[in-house]
This record gives structure tokens, C-alpha cells and sequence, in this order.
């Protein structure tokens, strides 16, 4: 049965591939669309196997927040020429919008679920793997849930951030909140969450420093605790100075939406060099 570019235009909508590889997939195929998918997904496997050493540094991150619930996904690959495309940007936005319909508990669920032509976004990625010739991985799938949410997308789709709070807010200020985490790179909502690991190191440094200047080794606890208390301030979100006004916290410019107001989580995915 001879190949028809109805054919030829459907496989290329569905697998993304060019012309000429859903024409010799078809071909191969005899025509039978079915066949030819798998003609694909099968290159886009053996692309995958011989470039699975590659590192995909480059990509692509987007969010978006709906009521109580907000995600980030981050679709990776290793040059910034693809990662500009404006079909791996649609591809990711279908990812990201398939993890908004379902709120999957986790990436490898948000792996498994398919998209409306029913294949899975695993697929996907293998197949696109297959047109573009370069490695890709989902990297990043992050979500929050709360009373309220809000995302931000830094530009260049390098950067996302997304943010709960216990009751609801004026949009623009939950904007700056997500502006906040996506800028200051906050490792914790308050001290009180600050993993134990991460407190001594910190103090483990300062004390070393301190002695290195010549402190005496009995001031070198208190010195340690000061260092902390200024880690806290410049790393803990609801301490830090809020980057629109330095004379005030974050918590403060919180407070003056309303008392009660407080952030419950945030995620940050940046695929930047930090």
C-alpha cells in the first residue's frame, strides 16, 4: 500500500518526527500506523541508549498554580538550541498540564500518565528523544498544596517557584512571595525546619573561621551562634529581607496582608548554575 501524506502528516502529528522519518517509518511499516509508532518510539529508544552518558544540562521549566494546588515541571535536554524550541516548550507545557489535571503523587506517576493521544509522557520524551537526537529526561517535578497557591516562572524558562499559603491572598502579593523564593533561594520556611545536617555544618564552618582568625576558643560557641542566627536571617524565607523593601522581612510584609497570613511550603526548580 503506497504511502499518502494524510498519513505522513498524521504519524508526524502524533510522534512529532520530520517528513522524511515518518514517510520511511510508514513505509517500513506498510503503511500501518501502528507499526510506524513503534518504528519511532524504537529510534528514539536506541538514541536514548547510546547518549544515556550525556549530560542534559539545558531544558526547559514551567509552573502553574490552580486554586490549592500549584506544580513545576522541568523537561530537560542538552543543548539550549532544542531547549528554545517552541515544540519542547509545547511538549512541556503538555507535561505540566497533565500534572494539573492529576496532581500525581510523585514524577515517576506524572511518568505514567497519558496525554490525549493516550500514549504516556514517558513515550513522549522517548519519542521526541527519537526527532531531536539528543538526551532528555523529565528533571523536576515538584508540587505544593494549601489553602491558596501561586507560580512564577523566572524569564527564560530557567527558573520556576511555587508557594502555598494557609488562607487566601491578594495575588499580586503571593507573586511576591514566589518572586522572593525564586530570587533569595530560601532553604527553609522558618529555622524550626532547617535540617539538623545543614545547622552544623554551618556552625562546624563559623567555628572554623573564627579560629583561623585567631579567636580564642572560648568564644568561638558564641561566635559559631552568631553566624547561625545570620544564616537564619539571610536563608530562612520568612526572615530574609523582602526584596522589594530591605527595611522589612518577608514575615512582616506577610503581616501587613493580614495577621494570620503565613506560607505553609514552597518549591524552587532552577536548572541555572548556582
Amino acid at each position: 500500500m503506497a504511502v499518502t501524506m494524510a498519513d505522513i502528516a498524521h504519524l508526524r502529528k502524533m510522534s512529532g518526527a520530520g517528513m522524511m522519518d515518518c514517510k520511511s517509518a510508514l513505509e517500513e511499516a506498510g503503511s500501518d500506523f501502528d507499526q510506524a509508532m513503534e518504528i519511532i518510539r524504537k529510534k528514539g529508544q536506541a538514541v536514548a541508549a547510546k547518549r544515556s552518558d550525556r549530560e542534559a544540562s539545558e531544558g526547559c521549566v514551567l509552573a502553574a498554580d490552580k486554586g490549592d494546588f500549584a506544580a513545576i515541571v522541568a523537561l530537560k535536554c542538552e543543548t539550549d538550541f532544542v531547549a528554545k524550541n517552541a515544540d519542547f516548550i509545547a511538549l512541556t507545557q503538555s507535561f505540566l498540564d497533565a500534572a494539573m489535571q492529576h496532581k500525581p503523587a510523585s514524577l515517576d506517576a506524572l511518568l505514567s500518565l497519558p496525554l490525549g493521544d493516550g500514549r504516556s509522557i514517558e513515550n513522549h520524551i522517548t519519542d521526541r528523544i527519537g526527532v531531536t537526537g539528543e538526551k532528555m529526561e523529565l528533571g523536576f517535578y515538584e508540587f505544593v498544596k494549601g489553602a491558596a497557591t501561586v507560580s512564577y516562572i523566572h524569564s527564560g524558562n530557567k527558573l520556576a517557584s511555587i508557594v502555598a499559603f494557609n488562607q487566601p491572598l491578594d495575588r499580586q502579593a503571593a507573586r511576591d512571595i514566589a518572586m522572593q523564593v525564586a530570587a533569595m533561594n530560601p532553604v527553609s520556611i522558618t529555622p524550626d525546619e532547617v535540617p539538623q545536617k545543614v545547622i552544623d555544618l554551618e556552625l562546624d564552618v563559623a567555628r572554623d573561621k573564627a579560629r583561623q582568625a585567631g579567636k580564642p576558643e572560648n568564644m568561638l560557641d558564641k561566635i559559631s551562634q552568631g553566624a547561625l542566627q545570620k544564616f537564619f536571617k539571610d536563608s530562612t524565607l520568612l526572615q530574609q529581607e523582602f526584596i522589594k523593601d530591605s527595611k522589612i522581612t518577608v514575615l512582616q510584609y506577610l503581616q501587613k496582608q493580614d495577621k494570620e497570613l503565613i506560607t505553609t511550603a514552597f518549591k524552587r526548580v532552577t536548572l541555572n548554575m548556582e
